[in-house]
């Protein structure tokens, strides 16, 4: 980053639990995509069904969907990365310790300040950032003043390891989460408009109309959205492999009925799904409000 970001309060304030939940996206070959986020990534199958299936840890973290013959979604509105929170640092020193046995392609290595960060892409092209947090007191207050782009200490984060080429990699461990979405926006003011100004989030940071991130509670961000490959641009459709929602989970009914009404009353209207209630970002990119 070549300048500090700015932070701005929110009007509105989202529950401090809010966090985010299941990503769902649409893959060419299930098969092949269930072979790279299993083996690659490191996680597990949780349910599968004719073209669909759910992964996760303990708990599921990322459907797919397939779509034969779908082309990759560079150029549109949509996924910039899903961003897999695992419990600890070892837990990261052992997932980057298994990219190197395996010789997995990364897209990079880097600090962040209040996070270190391992980035991928899946065979659709599909960003993936694998996370560990740095320590809340370290950072908690001070995001807009912290965060920045760094090269990873590789050396540092194999310290927490007796020995990485020896150490086992049985996959990303129970308790890893979805720390945040980073989303590809055709707009940031008027993303930000949306998720803080109607849905309530904290903006964190923000680099002028580059990017921006928000977060609930005070995390440094649940929400990340750039527009550097799709400044003024909109969603890819049908035959693209793309995001076709992510998750934002709320503490209670209550607390999601509540953001859908505010939602309902910046002049969108809500659609009720099985799972909870579905809203759109300005840039196309679909939102499913859920309960914890």
């Amino acid at each position: 980053m070549t300048r500090k970001p700015r932070a701005i309060v929110a009007p509105v304030e989202i529950a401090p639990a809010a966090r985010m939940g299941l990503v769902e996206l649409s893959v060419a070959d299930l098969g092949r995509s269930l072979d790279y986020w299993q083996g690659a990534i490191g996680l597990q199958t949780l349910a599968r069904e004719g073209g669909t299936a759910t992964l996760g840890a303990d708990t599921p973290l990322l459907r797919l969907v397939e779509e034969p013959g779908a082309r990759p979604d560079a150029g549109y509105t949509g996924l910039y990365h899903v961003a897999l929170l695992v419990p600890d640092r070892p837990s990261l020193a052992r997932f980057l310790a298994h990219a190197a046995r395996e010789r997995l392609p990364l897209q990079g290595l880097s600090d962040h300040a209040v996070s270190e960060a391992i980035y991928l892409r899946d065979p659709d092209l599909h960003g993936i950032e694998v996370y560990a947090d740095r320590p809340r007191e370290q950072w908690d207050g001070r995001v807009m003043e912290l965060m920045t782009t760094l090269p990873l200490d590789v050396e540092s984060l194999f310290g927490e390891l007796d020995d990485p080429q020896a150490e086992p990699f049985e996959g990303l461990p129970d308790g890893t989460t979805m720390g945040h979405v980073h989303f590809r926006v055709g707009d940031v003011d008027e993303t930000v408009g949306f998720y803080r100004d109607v849905l309530g989030m904290g903006l964190t940071a923000q680099l002028g109309a580059a990017a921006a991130f928000l977060g609930a509670g005070g995390y440094h961000h649940h929400v990340g959205a750039n527009t550097w490959e799709s400044r003024g641009a909109g969603p890819a459709g049908n035959g693209f492999a793309r995001l076709r929602r992510a998750t934002l989970l709320l503490p209670d009914d209550e607390e999601r009925d509540g953001i859908a009404a505010r939602v309902a009353d910046a002049g969108q209207e809500p659609e009720t799904h099985p799972d909870g209630i579905l809203v759109f970002d300005p840039s196309g990119n679909a939102l499913l409000l859920g309960s914890l």
